[in-house]
């Protein structure tokens, strides 16, 4: 796909916008004033993987619109019509959808996207038990649900008030924020109750949610949208890198020079390697890894869960002291280990980090032990307690496509990206944070039922790791993606975040494709490295749209700056503590260097 869609399908209901995106409703505002992200029909299935709904035909009517949809996997058919429809001064949104086949699913119906700016609104709900409480959306990003047993809620926002009611399913609450969502999900069966849950041959989910708005006041003033204030942030973190898990096809030159470098006179710091120690082939990857020439940042999936039995233990003692042997030979900047099954699954909790630490004694290897989540920031905020309290450094990774793989998604997270970065520092406690891998889909999903895909070889004939789920963007060799990754790092790049760790080197994923021609997002990545371990200013964007960063160099002041808009736009930083303006092209970056002040 595109960066961007052609263009914006706006659509009118009475007093009633939003885009059409597909089979979602968009941007829902009444009067002119944003109501709702979204409102859209989901199917998921028993891994959380998301089933597209393919949307033959669009049936307009006065007062209606009516998507005629159905999905496009014969493992999960469904059928059916997706429709807004204006009752009065409101907006009913309704799914009717029928399977074709029995299919187990984890989630199917209507799930509604209230924006973060609501974030710190009254809310006030009415359960399905038929009793009502009123509580407030979460400010800092809630690791659990906010608000369970959702009939109906209100809320006001900005002089706008907002009702909605359910209707076919008992709904609860989710701060999508944990996973750089830009919104709090409004969603359908209860996770408490079993999952995944069948449904049969001819059987049909219907559901409704009814939106009703009103204004309490005129909207609050706001500043000039283009002004970026950049302010002292450290040092800019270090840049790394995830070694390929791409087939072996590639010449050999990729993996041994050009896959090191992004570029002349700039090495990015770090090489990301995670080693699923359940595979035999994971020496062929830490191989393919060292040839990249960088000091790794070695991420270790146990062979089993650990603090099952001494036995369990003893053998997976046994497989980490061959991966810390094999470790010894080449620099390592840091070293953690996850689990891969159990309550603590993809954490390094206190047995994972106690079996690494032995092994390192053992082997007599000094190197910083962190900790934290394998999978994104969501895990982190849920199992904090799991950490061990001695952690040189908290890890985590950043995936902005794992609940919708529209480009807004993608956009609209790097305003969320800042707020997770600034709440996982304070959950560090004072201990470097390491983000990474920073990916447009997920580098494994964490939130599978059935075990991860392994090569049947243990060489990289056919890839590893990452290569072997859905994990592949045509994005990942847009322009636009260049000016997303300084975005991203303007946002990231919060005081207490040590290094960032983006895509991987070479390959589908990679900032250089199989045969080692760089994409576009490598001359960002050469402009972020050269920045690193320099004093640096950073900021909020003011509509994020417009992102900036800037470091003093040994040359002078380094100002990077990215538009995200649709549009040209030109922006104003301030940085350095100078005003300097900049135009800068739809989807692109700019970078300007000025003289040092004498």
């Amino acid at each position: 796909m595109t960066w961007w869609r052609e263009a914006v399908d706006r659509r009118e209901l009475g007093e009633w916008t939003f885009d059409l995106r597909g089979d979602e409703f968009a941007d829902l505002a009444w009067r002119g004033r944003r109501v709702l992200r979204s409102i859209r029909a989901v199917v998921r299935d028993r891994d959380w993987n998301t089933i597209d709904l393919v949307v033959d035909r669009v049936t307009p009517a006065e007062s209606s619109l009516t998507l005629h949809v159905r999905t496009d996997d014969d493992r999960m058919p469904f059928r059916g019509v997706v429709r807004a429809e204006v009752r009065g001064a409101d907006l009913r949104v309704l799914c009717d959808l029928e399977a074709a086949e029995p299919v187990e699913t984890n989630r199917t119906g209507l799930v509604a996207l209230i924006p973060p700016a609501a974030a710190g609104a009254r809310l006030d709900v009415e359960h399905a038990t038929g009793t009502a409480s009123s509580t407030a959306l979460p400010v800092a990003i809630s690791p659990h649900q906010p608000v369970l047993d959702v009939a109906g809620i209100r809320w006001s926002e900005d002089g706008l008030a907002v009702g909605l009611a359910f209707d076919g399913d008992v709904f609860e609450i989710e701060d999508q924020r944990n996973w750089t969502d830009a919104s709090f999900k409004v969603y359908s069966r209860p996770l408490s109750l079993p999952f995944p849950y069948p449904v049969d041959a001819g059987e049909r989910v219907r559901q409704a949610v009814l939106i009703t708005a009103d204004v309490s006041a005129p909207p609050a003033a706001h500043a000039d949208d283009a002004v970026v204030d950049l302010r002292p942030a450290g040092v800019f973190p270090m840049i790394g890198l995830s070694a390929s898990t791409a087939p072996d096809r590639a010449p050999d030159h990729v993996g041994r020079t050009t896959g090191a470098r992004v570029g002349s006179g700039s090495d990015v710091a770090i090489t990301l390697v995670e080693l699923d120690l359940a595979w035999p082939g994971w020496r062929a990857a830490l191989d393919r890894a060292v040839t990249e020439g960088r000091p790794l940042d070695a991420r270790l999936v146990l062979p089993a869960e650990a603090g099952v039995s001494a036995e369990a233990d003893a053998g997976i003692a046994a497989v980490l002291a061959e991966a810390i042997a094999a470790l010894t030979a080449h620099p390592l900047v840091r070293v953690t280990a996850f689990q891969p099954t159990g309550p603590a699954r993809h954490i390094s909790d206190a047995v994972s980090v106690a079996l690494l630490r032995t092994a390192l004694q053992r082997a007599g290897l000094e190197v910083p032990v962190v900790g934290g989540s394998r999978a994104h920031f969501t895990e982190l905020n849920r199992e904090r307690h799991r950490l061990p309290g001695d952690l040189a450094g908290t890890v985590f990774s950043v995936t902005p496509l794992f609940h919708s793989r529209d480009t807004e998604q993608l956009v609209e997270s790097l305003a969320v990206q800042r707020l997770v970065a600034a709440q996982a520092v304070e959950v560090a406690r004072g201990t470097p944070v390491h983000i990474g891998p920073i990916t447009l889909r997920p580098h494994f999903n964490d939130v599978a039922t059935t075990a991860p895909p392994r090569p049947a070889a243990s060489d990289l004939s056919s890839g590893y790791g990452t290569h072997l789920i859905d994990a592949d963007d045509s994005r990942q060799s847009a322009p636009e993606l260049a000016a997303w990754t300084i975005a991203s790092a303007a946002a990231l790049a919060v005081p207490g975040v040590a290094s960032l760790t983006f895509f991987e080197s070479w390959g589908p994923r990679g900032i250089l494709d199989a045969s080692g021609v760089a994409r576009p997002v490598a001359a960002a990545m050469r402009a972020l490295a050269l920045l690193a371990g320099h004093e640096a200013e950073s900021g909020s964007s003011p509509d994020g749209l417009i992102w900036a960063l800037a470091a003093r160099t040994a040359d002078g002041i380094s100002v990077l700056a990215a538009n995200l808009d649709r549009v040209p736009r030109r922006a104003e930083l301030h940085a350095a503590g100078r005003h300097t303006v900049l135009d800068i092209p739809a989807g692109a970056w700019r970078r300007l260097d000025l003289e040092q002040e004498q």
